[in-house]
């Protein structure tokens, strides 16, 4: 809402018209926070005149310092600054069109900002010469030729200069930082917009395969750059590797985001980089076994033994793979419910309780004995039916708790706290949330387990428990584990509102949850099996 204005308060009822025309005469006929068309006749109930630089900050309060905007986005911008508004306004819009462009994208990167601001267009050609690096922007009209020192990192001897490249020459890379940009944004650009100097210098590489000419990516510090970018900026500070060891700028980079917990990466971050690096282990061990790229004969096992200096980041390399794998499935219909990070108040499920839960039970976390490539012409391929068998069964979670039941306008903010002042929540919304809670959710799947050990144990059928998931489940499999879930689904305890105040009020441990779903899962399971 607009600070008082004294420079408002005097003008006519005509004059104020007159001043609304010429500010959005000024900003080419759309709302200066979120850049859409303003229609002075049809909208003149829901516009507002406030100042661009609050007058708490120093702002004028004169026609220069003013902004017409929608009076819904003025009241509902993030930030008192109109400047950051917008910026982050444009970021919105960003974000909403990079999900709309991958259904596998988790929010906007900086490759996504830099498209939007018609960057990453250009390659870099340059001329290392000894001790110093030459290069030209003829292509953006800078033709002069900038000659800089190249500097050599004692520890990993790689070769670095510095360079302010304009954002044509500066690409995103995905596979060192699959991060996608977080809710801190706005905070970097309301530094940058106070003119605070950020000292952390973006990072990046150069390293053609061929020749003297190739990307610029940028795989560290894309949060500032993009806040910078956001706000105007048309050139980047970064500090580039010239051809470096790109395996070790990977390793630098998840390590920063795990054991050395310098880096807020996400789980799914974190699994996607291990993704990366299992890729890489696979390559060396072709390398030093002297294999054709496409052989892929030798097991995980095979891989764990020769690398057994870092036997243990291998094996995690290997389940962050199988996890990443499933999790960016375009098949899996469960990620649209998940938030990624933490459990906030738009989305049923985090990630975390898709970790601890599904692939807690039902992922095999050790490394196989059979080749890599087995099966996987005829679709038996241990990993594969792995993958698809856990996306189906995410995916049929998903169609009966969440899809058409849970509402992202009633959130999940508090709400056994609004249950319990009266607030009418719809059942199917309130299952999806208790249902979700990873105390929950755990026990649920261990009857999902149960149902499809007991289908072969009738059928006198011998099954590995621990590779469960190895076995492709025909279909009375299936129609089983679909009717246990719908079962469970229909108890009354989902949508019981005085429970609000009693096992769902608080956080009951997974023990009482398991002696809880002894009493209330039994029944549904046990008709089903009776189906058998």
């Amino acid at each position: 809402m607009p600070v008082h204005s004294l420079y408002l308060s005097k003008l006519s009822g005509d004059q104020r018209d007159e001043l609304s025309r010429r500010l959005l005469d000024r900003q080419s006929g759309v709302c200066f926070i979120c850049e859409k068309p303003i229609d002075l006749a049809l909208q003149r109930d829901g516009l507002e005149i406030d100042h661009i630089i609050p007058i708490a900050t120093d702002g004028k309060d004169e026609e220069n310092n003013f902004a017409l905007t929608h009076e819904f986005c003025n009241r509902t911008k993030s930030a008192s600054d109109l400047r950051v508004a917008r910026a982050i306004a444009r970021f919105a819009k960003i974000e909403e069109a990079a999900n709309k462009e991958d259904n596998n994208e988790r929010g906007a990167n900086l490759g996504h900002v830099l498209r939007a601001y018609g960057g990453a267009t250009r390659t870099l050609r340059l001329a290392v010469d000894g001790d110093s690096v030459r290069y030209s922007l003829e292509r953006v009209g800078v033709v002069q030729i900038t000659t800089v020192p190249v500097w050599k990192d004692n520890l990993s001897q790689m070769q670095y200069c510095f360079v302010h490249l304009p954002l044509e020459y500066l690409h995103h890379d995905t596979r060192i930082n699959p991060r996608s940009i977080g809710a801190n944004l706005r905070e970097l650009v309301e530094e940058f917009n106070k003119k605070r100097p950020q000292l952390h210098v973006a990072l990046g590489w150069w390293g053609p395969a061929n020749g003297d000419e190739g990307m610029v990516s940028v795989f560290d510090g894309q949060h500032k750059a993009a806040a910078q970018i956001l706000l105007g900026t048309k050139a980047i500070p970064i500090r580039l590797f010239i051809r470096p060891n790109i395996n070790v700028l990977l390793e630098a980079n998840t390590n920063a985001g795990g054991k050395l917990r310098q880096v807020a990466f996400a789980a799914a971050d974190k699994q996607h980089l291990g993704d990366s690096l299992f890729k890489e282990r696979v390559e060396d061990y072709q390398r030093l076994k002297r294999l054709q790229p496409d052989d892929l004969s030798f097991s995980e096992a095979d891989m764990v033994k020769l690398f057994r200096g870092e036997h243990r980041e291998v094996i995690g390399y290997i389940v962050a793979s199988a996890k990443d794998q499933i999790t960016r499935s375009s098949e899996n219909t469960l990620m649209d419910f998940v938030e990624w990070a933490g459990k906030a108040a738009e989305k049923p499920v985090s990630y975390s309780t898709v970790d601890k839960t599904f692939y807690s039970e039902f992922l095999y976390m050790r490394p196989l004995d059979s080749p890599l490539d087995e099966g996987l012409e005829i679709g038996s391929n241990p990993r594969q039916v792995e993958r698809e068998q856990i996306v189906r069964l995410m995916s049929l979670f998903a169609d009966i708790f969440f899809i058409g039941q849970w509402s992202t306008e009633t959130g999940g903010r508090k709400v056994e706290d609004r249950v319990l002042k009266g607030e009418p929540i719809q059942p199917g919304h309130l299952r999806a949330w208790r249902i979700a809670r990873e105390e929950v959710l755990i026990n649920v799947l261990k009857w999902v387990r149960l149902t499809i050990e007991h289908y072969y144990a009738f059928n006198r059928e011998m099954v590995d428990k621990e590779r469960l998931m190895h076995n492709r489940f025909p279909d009375p499999v299936w129609k089983m584990v679909e009717t246990v879930l719908r079962n469970i689904g229909d108890l009354p305890c989902w949508i019981d509102t005085k429970l609000a105040q009693t096992i769902f009020g608080g956080k009951p441990n997974r023990d009482f949850w398991r002696r809880y779903s002894r009493m209330a899962f039994l029944r549904p399971v046990y008709e089903c099996l009776l189906e058998v």
